[in-house]
């Protein structure tokens, strides 16, 4: 399956559609390969912890979206779904409002039904905002309500 079709894949349009919490953060995403996304978040006054950084969760959440939609396209041709098993955050830098943060993903391994991914959080200058790793299991679409 090349990226033009992975991109138009059923399932990556009806998790589109379906993730009102990407929606709620303000997060969207790019396929480039197999495994490897970037989802992007522009840091708004919603996502502050004090008056000018970010909370942890919100960046949490975005290495999640990230790690989780790179896994999925390794499994949606399979008609699977993911969900996170575990996953460690290293906060590295805080991220500021106003800031474009992009983050990637990347796979570590994959078997039949986990799989080990990787994502970093970077800002528009390049500074390293936060990395993650976690283990991510897959699992039949309809166990997650996708028909």
């Amino acid at each position: 399956m090349d990226m033009h079709e992975l991109n138009k894949h059923s399932l990556i349009i009806d998790y589109i559609q379906k993730n009102h919490f990407g929606d709620l953060l303000g997060i969207t995403f790019t396929i480039l390969d197999k495994g490897v996304v970037e989802y992007y978040l522009v840091l708004e006054e919603k996502h502050l912890a004090t008056p000018n950084a970010a909370h942890g969760g919100c960046i949490a959440a975005l290495l999640d979206a990230t790690l989780g939609v790179g896994a999925l396209t390794l499994f949606c041709e399979e008609e699977k779904v993911v969900s996170t098993l575990e996953m460690k955050v290293a906060f590295l830098n805080a991220a500021k409002i106003g800031d474009k943060l992009i983050a990637k993903s990347q796979v570590l391994k994959k078997g039949t039904k986990l799989v080990f991914m990787e994502a970093e959080v970077i800002n528009a200058e390049g500074i390293n905002i936060a990395k993650a790793s976690a283990t991510l299991n897959a699992f039949p679409k309809e166990f997650a309500g996708y028909s």
